[in-house]
């Protein structure tokens, strides 16, 4: 049987720590004396503006096409295009914007006749084609895409017959659903270009001001021709710009900016000068700024952003922008180079008998060196290591020669009676590096980090600390509402808040590394983290390929360097559900990926979220170190008995789908809800047919002690993938909770069989008027030995609680009170009930903070109840509420976790969802009073007030 032990310390900022963290206002004005290093936040007013689509002049739409069925592509497409007759009976007038597929998956010639154009650089912009497109022009082939609904862009010039018509082709593939040429198509010619965006001469006094982080694509509105999985929204291009000075003290010195996250094909110019390119939106990256900046009061900086965001890279709602923090570092030439220390740790796994004693911490630094550096100065590394009370547990020091190239240094040191992170107690250490030259601190960095063993068992899954933890985890994309995928620091916290309210102990990053201040959450929360990587091998696409390249594996090494010393992380994931997870090619490409896993991290297991493939012996499976199955409770017990030396766990469960109060039964396809409002039901009965419900799902894991865990697919609903519906649905079902956080009826089976009280929780509401007499389902999760229901007062039976199970009753609808009594040894440990409530008569707010940081990026979750006299949420209420807030905030988004409603996320009001809505309220930087008012026609309107402080 295969064991591995895994160890590893934590990092929240590699180079910065809260000796070091500046605020904006300070750029042009530093505090003295100096620190060695400043590291300022650069998120403050940015200019921005969205760019259009169509930018054409002389422009002409097409609209009047001709188009014939294929069944199939054509052999030799470039030729028969080259021959193509565009009449005859088989073809067929239509126009854009028609679906002409209905759902069947094949092929379809499009032609059009192009009216003359004389003026050079003819250029032909398609709003969207749905799937794939290849573009012909009198036969000669222009353009192939690949991509459904989004602009591209064709030059024509090179195949334009200026003597007679010129006859346009389109190959269209539809792969699913409806097909066609979906938007408009414009020919013209480019508009003249004005002054260029980038220079820093460029007026910008018109655009607006925003601050970061920043998502322009939530801003837009929904709408059917948009991509449903994508959530329905039309993404575009955008400009960003901001002016700032640096002192001229700053000047010989090592300056880089630092981009969290960019979504996405980011073009960087520092005043007009390109920095670089980036075109992955999920990992971080930085540039070198010391040779570009202009230092001193006569000299201004002017950044200058580019981002297109109609590139895809999954298959959910990815939003656009700078929608991540940006940093400003500044210091010593010689310094410590960005994410440039690592902290592990080496104990014995502690067991009940013999607690962790010691532990040796490794540091390794590595410097960087201006290129003139010659290499003869002595310099001084120093590490003191202070506990979580703030007290010295250690230190360091080494003195060494740089070279030109810069160095690696490797130090010890030991901490005696370490407190280990852990789930329940997660201590965090602080790591406080100095560099030394002839006595003066030239660098110096902060790094927390946590002390804790991880082992994965074949035979009896994770260990955390020698004690052995079922991961009880969910999968989560990075989108919430009103704010889209731009969450503030405050949003991620709360968010890990509300899945350890649950009983969630782990956090899996899908499909993409996160933003650095969630694993800080995560850290801080105790909460177990599935860090994964966005592609397999060398390429942006959604998925690889067969000839996908892996030489270039700087992404991976990025996610690796930054995020290696967060303790909460327990696994890095290379990749999830690739086409070629079970071929030789894929196990190539994994193999590469975890060779620069180990030798950048090295402390814990490479693995794969897997929903095939690993039943061969040449795929990824054979290279894995731990087995992440999706989707397959079925494979567990399976892949065991034929891999018993490999440990597994559920890296995708479940994916039961459902709207949170909707308990409608009406049957359809195979699922049930109401679906002529495209709503599934709240009851545990609704999942795809590749996926399981909760309690299926849960159940085989639970059973299995050689299962370590799983996690299930969502914690919290998200745009895109509307499944089971297209439009109007335009969110997931997925969830736990819904878009607001707001709990389904699932969160309290999970929580009874994840967490650690006596609980039960009743389902569904009790409002039924009108159904009088009639069975009403009745459901009850909970964790004691049996389950007592009461109506009214008069007993309906008591039943007994199957373990990972349910129980339920039909209940004939009468008026009144529910009761459900939970036992476990013959004593009463929970108690749930639901009463029919009276009409609404008012509005209740409620929050879990009300001190904002006053910094423009603070934001507290407003929770909006519609209730009735005696302060009960009505359960089927569905009011329109305004918002009105005044003071030193602002109103940050709203929303209400309906799945279908098309409302926009950014606005003063918000229809209520099964009697509740939400509402953001965000800070701003004065400090000084918030008040909030909601109100509604017809209810009692309610208030908050809120305190905007410094930090």
């Amino acid at each position: 049987m295969q064991t591995k032990t895994y160890q590893n310390a934590c990092s929240v900022f590699l180079s910065l720590g809260a000796l070091s963290l500046v605020a904006p206002a300070l750029l042009s004005a530093q505090a003295a004396p100096p620190l060695a290093r400043q590291r300022v936040l650069m998120d403050a007013d940015w200019r921005f503006q969205q760019t259009a689509a169509v930018t054409l002049d002389n422009a002409a739409p097409i609209t009047a096409w001709r188009w014939r069925s294929l069944e199939n592509k054509p052999a030799n497409a470039d030729t028969e295009a080259a021959a193509l007759t565009t009449t005859g009976s088989e073809w067929k007038q239509t126009s854009t914007d028609t679906d002409v597929f209905g759902g069947r998956a094949g092929f379809a010639w499009f032609a059009t006749t192009l009216p003359a154009l004389p003026q050079a650089h003819r250029l032909l912009e398609f709003e969207g084609v749905d799937d794939n497109a290849t573009v012909y022009l009198n036969g000669v082939r222009l353009l192939q895409h690949k991509g459904y609904n989004e602009a591209l862009e064709v030059p024509l010039d090179s195949a334009w017959r200026t003597s007679g018509p010129s006859v346009l082709t389109v190959l269209v593939q539809n792969t699913a659903g409806a097909g066609g040429i979906t938007g408009s198509v414009t020919l013209g010619t480019p508009r003249a270009p004005g002054q260029d965006v980038s220079a820093p001469g460029f007026a910008d006094s018109a655009w607006r001001t925003v601050h970061l982080p920043h998502d322009y694509v939530i801003e837009g509105a929904f709408t059917p021709k948009g991509d449903a999985s994508h959530g329905s929204m039309i993404p575009t291009g955008a400009w960003y710009r901001k002016t700032f000075t640096l002192p001229a003290s700053d000047k010989g010195k090592a300056l880089w900016l630092d981009f969290d996250g960019i979504y996405r094909d980011s073009i960087v110019y520092l005043n007009g000068q390109k920095l670089g390119e980036h075109p992955c939106g999920y990992t971080p990256f930085h540039y070198d700024i010391s040779r570009v900046a202009n230092f001193g009061s006569g000299g201004k900086n002017v950044l200058a952003i580019q981002v297109n965001a109609q590139k895809q890279e999954g298959w959910w709602y990815e939003g656009g922008g700078i929608y991540r923090h940006v940093w400003l570092t500044t210091t010593d030439p010689v310094h410590i180079a960005p994410w440039g220390t690592f902290v592990s740790t080496q104990l014995p796994e502690p067991t009940a008998n013999k607690p962790a004693e010691r532990t040796t911490v490794t540091v390794k630094t590595t410097l960087d060196v201006p290129n003139d550096f010659n290499g003869n100065a002595a310099y001084q590394v120093i590490c003191s290591v202070l506990d979580p009370k703030g007290e010295s547990a250690g230190s360091a020091a080494k003195t060494i020669t740089l070279s030109a190239t810069g160095t690696d240094v490797s130090q010890q040191l030991t901490v005696a009676r370490p407190a280990l992170w852990s789930i329940e107690t997660p201590n965090l250490y602080r790591l406080h590096t100095e560099i030394r030259q002839a006595g003066r601190v030239v660098d110096q960095t902060d790094t927390p980090f946590g002390i804790r063993t991880i082992r994965f068992d074949a035979e009896k899954g994770f260990f955390l600390n020698g004690k052995p933890v079922k991961i009880k985890g969910t999968c989560n994309h990075q989108d919430f509402i009103g704010v889209g995928v731009a969450m503030p620091d405050s949003v991620l916290n709360w968010r890990v808040k509300k899945l350890k309210e649950m009983g969630s102990n782990a956090y899996r990053m899908s499909h993409n590394p996160p933003t650095s201040e969630l694993l800080d959450a995560c850290d801080r929360q105790g909460m177990l983290v599935m860090d994964e990587n966005r592609h397999l091998g060398d390429t942006e696409d959604g998925k690889a390929s067969p000839t996908t390249p892996y030489e270039d594996l700087h992404e991976v090494a990025s996610m690796v360097l930054r995020d290696r010393n967060h303790p909460s992380i327990i696994q890095w994931s290379m990749c999830n559900e690739e086409g070629i997870q079970g071929s030789a090619h894929g196990a190539d490409i994994f193999r590469a990926m975890k060779t620069v896993v180990d030798k950048l991290d090295g402390t814990r297991p490479v693995t794969a979220a897997m929903n095939g493939g690993y039943d061969t012996a040449v795929g990824i499976s054979s290279v894995t170190d731990v087995q992440g199955i999706n989707y397959n409770p079925g494979a567990y017990d399976r892949f065991h008995r034929a891999h018993p030396e490999i440990p597994l766990y559920g890296s995708e469960t479940a994916s039961a789908v459902g709207a949170r109060g909707v308990y409608d039964w009406t049957k359809f396809d195979r699922y049930y809800g109401d679906p002529a409002k495209f709503l599934v039901s709240a009851f545990d009965v609704n999942a795809p047919p590749w996926a399981q419900t909760a309690q299926v799902a849960w159940k085989a894991i639970a059973e299995r002690p050689f299962v370590a865990g799983g996690y299930v697919w969502t914690g919290f609903d998200y745009k895109g993938e509307p499944t089971p519906f297209a439009w109007p649905d335009i969110n997931s079902n997925f969830g736990i909770m819904d878009m607001c956080g707001f709990p389904k009826d699932s969160y309290y089976y999970y929580q009874a069989w994840w967490g650690d009280k006596a609980t039960v929780h009743l389902l569904p509401h009790w409002n039924w008027a009108g159904h009088e007499g009639q069975n009403i389902r009745v459901w009850a999760y909970g964790n004691g030995d049996r389950v007592e229901l009461f109506r009214n007062g008069k007993s309906i039976g008591a039943q007994l609680m199957p373990k990972y199970g349910h129980v339920e009753w039909e209940v004939p609808y009468a008026s009144g009170t529910l009761e459900a009594r939970s036992y476990a040894g013959g004593n009463l440990v929970a108690v749930d009930k639901v009463e029919t409530t009276g009409a609404p008569v008012g509005l209740r707010l409620t929050t879990d903070r009300k001190i904002l940081t006053a910094d423009s990026e603070d934001i507290t979750m407003v929770t909006v109840d519609v209730v009735d006299a005696k302060g009960r949420i009505v359960p089927t209420a569905d009011n329109h509420v305004s918002f009105t807030l005044t003071g030193a905030g602002q109103i940050r988004g709203v929303g209400n976790g309906d799945p279908t409603c098309h409302e926009p996320d950014q606005a003063s009001s918000r229809s209520v969802f099964k009697g509740k809505c939400m509402v953001l309220v965000g800070a701003n930087d004065r400090i000084g009073e918030i008040r909030l008012t909601a109100s509604a026609p017809g209810l009692k309107s309610a208030s908050l007030t809120f305190r905007s402080a410094a930090r």
